[in-house]
């Protein structure tokens, strides 16, 4: 039985999510916020809001896509516009939690009047996005162990990945290396130093 994450759909490009959740289709809708909520969500979190308000921000983020994506002229926008997006809305949080009601400002206003996220932000969430999208890449037990060993904190220890994958101890460090060497290629195809 294929997994959620296994789905052919996760390897959709944006032009063709995009085109899809215009016509409605609820798959394309669940893969494109699988593909990005990552990113969606680590935005808060650098701004150092709770979980809790990151996940409000998720979803206002996901209800402005809802409302806005058949006005995306160019489908590779998508990831700056959703940084944008979630930026402006991390802003917004922040604002109204430190500011008297009474003296808010409009923030459509500022927000047209240029309130951009920081290029060094941009580059840095670009990157990582472009680190999730090559992750996406690999196979699953490369997926899988890739994740156990360094996206949990704190770590697994070799004898727990390995029983987790179904694999001698001895191996993964072998296999590890493997699933890195196609990692790297999967990020120097898009473009990665």
């Amino acid at each position: 039985m294929k997994s959620r994450s296994d789905a052919p759909e996760k390897a959709w490009s944006d032009d063709r999510l995009v085109r899809e959740c215009c016509k409605g289709n609820q798959t394309a809708w669940s893969a494109l916020l699988d593909k990005y909520k990552n990113l969606i969500f680590s935005i808060p979190i650098k701004f150092g809001l709770s979980r809790d308000d990151a996940a409000d921000i998720f979803q206002a983020v996901a209800l402005d896509l809802l409302a806005d994506l058949s006005k995306l002229r160019d489908p590779k926008a998508l990831p700056k516009w959703l940084m944008q997006a979630s930026y402006h809305k991390c802003l917004r949080s922040k604002k109204d939690r430190f500011t008297p009601l009474d003296d808010q400002v409009d923030l459509k206003a500022e927000e047209a009047s240029g309130s951009d996220l920081p290029e060094q932000m941009l580059y840095q969430l670009q990157r990582e996005q472009g680190l999730r999208e090559a992750i996406s890449t690999l196979p699953p037990r490369c997926r899988r162990m890739i994740a156990m060993l360094f996206f949990e904190i704190p770590p697994r220890p070799y004898q727990a990945v390995a029983k987790e994958l179904g694999l001698a101890t001895g191996s993964i460090g072998f296999i590890r290396g493997r699933c890195l060497g196609k990692l790297r290629q999967a990020l120097e195809k898009k473009g990665f130093p």
